[in-house]
């Protein structure tokens, strides 16, 4: 298996990984992990659509996951026969882009209900075939901070159930159930980000904001709302 993302979620799914007694080929990140398995292969990466070859001849199952992934992958990696998986934080196809921008508009709408989601990556942004969903409620009071936590032990949830199932059957098309239990829909990118000011009247806009101890690792969307 191949992994590219970032972060303590690509490392904790790695990590889940090797104690499932499952291999890992290659690792692409572009940052490197302090914390890393040291027998891991690591491949150092702005853009992995540079390093499709190398991804292509490192694989042994023809699996590859894509966990808390910023980079998109276009023509070079798409075309590798490579299988991706990708885990989103957001119900699909409700909450495209990026998720911690997506999640404060959820919030603002409302919604009582939001999931991570597992699905096959295709030439669209978070538009490839769902596979599975792990939802989870977003209280009334409950600040931004909080949920977003919630979510992220979602996505590795997620990972955890679906990985031996991928690992078992290259073929496997997903659960038969994938709840969204959502109302809204849309794409949220940096264009949704720039706009979030504009809802400061919304009487949910504090709490949906309230980015507490994580302001430091979301710096795009703490400088939208300064």
């Amino acid at each position: 298996m191949i992994f590219v993302g970032e972060g303590a979620l690509l490392w904790r799914a790695v990590q889940h990984t090797l104690d499932s007694g499952l291999a890992v080929d290659l690792v692409c990140s572009p940052a490197v992990a302090g914390a890393s398995p040291p027998d891991v292969p690591f491949l150092k990466v702005e853009d992995v659509n540079t390093v499709a070859a190398e991804l292509a001849d490192a694989g042994t199952d023809g699996l590859l996951w894509s966990v808390n992934n910023r980079m998109i992958f276009r023509a070079p990696v798409l075309s590798t026969g490579l299988r991706i998986l990708n885990i989103h934080h957001g119900p699909l196809p409700a909450y495209r882009g990026l998720p911690e921008v997506a999640l404060v508009y959820a919030m603002l709408r409302g919604e009582r209900e939001f999931a991570a989601t597992l699905h096959e990556v295709d030439a669209g942004i978070d538009t490839g075939r769902t596979l599975a969903a792990e939802a989870y409620p977003i209280g009334p009071n409950d600040p931004y901070h909080v949920v977003l936590r919630r979510g992220l032990q979602a996505c590795h949830r997620l990972f955890e159930r679906c990985l031996p199932l991928a690992a078992a059957d290259p073929g496997w098309t997903g659960e038969p159930t994938r709840p969204t239990g959502t109302d809204g829909g849309g794409y949220f990118g940096r264009k949704a980000l720039a706009r979030l000011p504009e809802h400061r009247s919304h009487p949910d806009f504090g709490r949906a904001t309230d980015l507490g101890f994580l302001a430091g690792y979301l710096p795009e969307l703490a400088a939208a709302l300064a």
